[in-house]
């Protein structure tokens, strides 16, 4: 009896450790090259351990996890201003600049501030279309925009993505590489 009940106490432990690990997001970033010289990186990082280091880290204009908007050069547009206002709007489609080349739009949908490239080059003869598509949670502009006037909170951005399902944040598709960013509960980017 105590060894079925030491058994089967293992078991619960077990199935609760792999389901709290099971909660945990992870943000991926995967790269993929081809050609002769081709490099390909795949980063995978828990949610969790980003909110951490962010804080720690004192480069460029990024000071405790926040992001400083008065050392960046944003040639005049007051970048906080610009999200709280497309926030606070409806679904709509904001920017569309459509050329025989380029193809851009910028629109607030479904709860995510999108941004679509499409380019066009003609390349040994043959047409290619490298291709952009960013999306942004709003509850990760919100959560950026929480902190002071000056600067857009990093750390907060990754604990809003933490609480939210698998999303696809970047992906970037050119002649000879791509590029895909998102967040999902594996931890490996396969």
């Amino acid at each position: 009896m105590k060894r079925t009940l030491c058994l089967l106490a293992v078991v619960l432990l077990a199935s609760s450790v792999t389901f709290a690990a099971s909660n945990e997001r992870w943000l991926h970033v995967r790269v993929e090259e081809t050609g002769p010289n081709a490099e390909n990186v795949r980063v995978n990082v828990p949610l969790s351990l980003a909110e951490k280091v962010l804080p720690s880290l004192q480069a460029h204009h990024i000071r405790h996890g926040k992001l400083s908007l008065e050392e960046i050069d944003l040639h005049g547009v007051d970048l906080r201003a610009l999200l709280a206002a497309v926030r606070d709007l409806d679904d709509h489609e904001f920017v569309t600049v459509e050329s025989n080349r380029e193809n851009v739009r910028v629109a607030k949908s479904k709860g995510y501030l999108l941004v679509t490239v499409r380019e066009t080059h003609d390349r040994d003869g043959q047409s290619e279309t490298e291709t952009v598509d960013v999306q942004i949670p709003m509850a990760v502009v919100d959560a950026m925009l929480a902190g002071s006037p000056n600067e857009l909170d990093l750390a907060a951005g990754v604990r809003a993505l933490a609480a939210l399902g698998d999303t696809v944040l970047v992906s970037v598709q050119e002649r000879n590489s791509s590029v895909r960013i998102w967040v999902d509960s594996k931890s490996t980017s396969d």
